[in-house]
This record gives C-alpha cells, sequence and structure tokens, in this order.
C-alpha cells in the first residue's frame, strides 16, 4: 500500500519542518505550502493528497479563508482538515468547524497525538 500525502500549510518553517518529521516518522509523505494560496496550488499538482494540517494565522490567505474557498470551489468536500494553531477561541473554532474542519490541535502538539489524528481520519 502506497503512503498516504498530506499537505502541511504553514507560514512558519519550523512548524512545517517539525510537523514534517513527524508524519514522515509516522509512515506519511508530506508536502508543505507557506500559505492558504499555495495551498489551495499544492491541492492542484497533486491530487492524492489524503488530508490538510493547516494553521490559521498566515500572510496572504490564512487556513480558514483557505479551507471556505476550498469548500466554495466544491473542488475536496470529503478532504479531512486538522487545524493545528496557537488559536483557541469559540467562534474561530466554529467558524473552522462550519468550513468542514474535521479536528483543532493546539501548539505545541505532541507528536503521538498529530500521527493518531492523521491516521484516524485518512484511514
Amino acid at each position: 500500500m502506497s503512503k498516504k500525502k498530506i499537505l502541511i500549510v504553514d507560514d512558519s518553517k519550523t512548524i512545517r519542518q517539525q510537523v514534517n518529521f513527524t508524519l514522515t516518522k509516522g509512515g506519511f509523505d508530506v508536502v508543505e505550502a507557506e500559505d492558504g494560496k499555495l495551498g489551495i496550488e499544492a491541492l492542484g499538482q497533486h491530487a492524492d493528497i489524503a488530508m490538510v494540517i493547516s494553521d490559521v494565522n498566515m500572510p496572504n490567505m490564512g487556513g480558514i479563508e483557505m479551507i471556505e474557498a476550498l469548500k466554495q470551489a466544491g473542488t475536496h468536500p470529503s478532504l479531512p482538515i486538522i487545524m493545528l494553531t496557537t488559536e483557541g477561541g469559540a467562534a474561530l473554532i466554529e467558524r473552522a468547524k462550519g468550513a468542514g474542519v474535521k479536528g483543532w490541535l493546539v501548539k505545541p502538539f505532541k507528536p503521538e497525538q498529530l500521527v493518531a489524528a492523521v491516521t484516524k481520519l485518512t484511514a
């Protein structure tokens, strides 16, 4: 069986490296993007992406705006998405869930928790 491909969208190179390392060690392939616009481009270039992990606050286009744009376009209706962020406001979480977000993890993340969530949502 081939490895599942996960898209990481975060403007922090350090966070992308940490998530990439964690998921690669967990048996996943990883694609990275620095903001929501590049995340949408990456989804267009990689039809086999099984899941997205995104930050909320990024330049150009934030994570929730990216998810709302994807939902509006209707191109990836069943793609699981987890937000990985320092944000934890109830209104923001509700907005994200309304856009189709399946999970919310707060930074700093526990590697085993991230791998477990990704494994569950890509099964």
